[in-house]
């Protein structure tokens, strides 16, 4: 039962973090362009970089996107394959 709670836990956490209009927002256009930068993604949020880049940090944080350096650019994408299927599931006729 211990495995199980804390596989539990970690759903839920993860739930949580997509729980938000923005982070719900920026991981479904990640899933759909498969990649970008926070300049495009403030650009299409219309929110400060500050803004997008909290929220990025915290999907980061729980291992929901993953960074990938080029230059001087940081490019986001999503890291688990359970995302896209959750993001998917929900949002493909949005």
């Amino acid at each position: 039962m211990d495995n199980n709670f804390k596989a539990y836990n970690e759903t839920a956490e993860i739930l949580k973090a997509l729980a938000h209009p923005v982070r719900l927002c920026i991981v479904r256009g990640l899933v759909q362009k498969g990649k970008c930068n926070v300049s495009y993604m403030q650009d299409c949020l219309e929110l400060p970089q500050s803004t997008v880049s909290q929220h990025l940090q915290k999907l980061r944080t729980m291992g929901i996107v993953e960074t990938d350096r080029q230059g001087l650019e940081i490019f986001y994408s999503v890291k688990d394959e359970r995302i896209k299927k959750i993001i998917n599931l929900f949002l493909e006729e949005a």
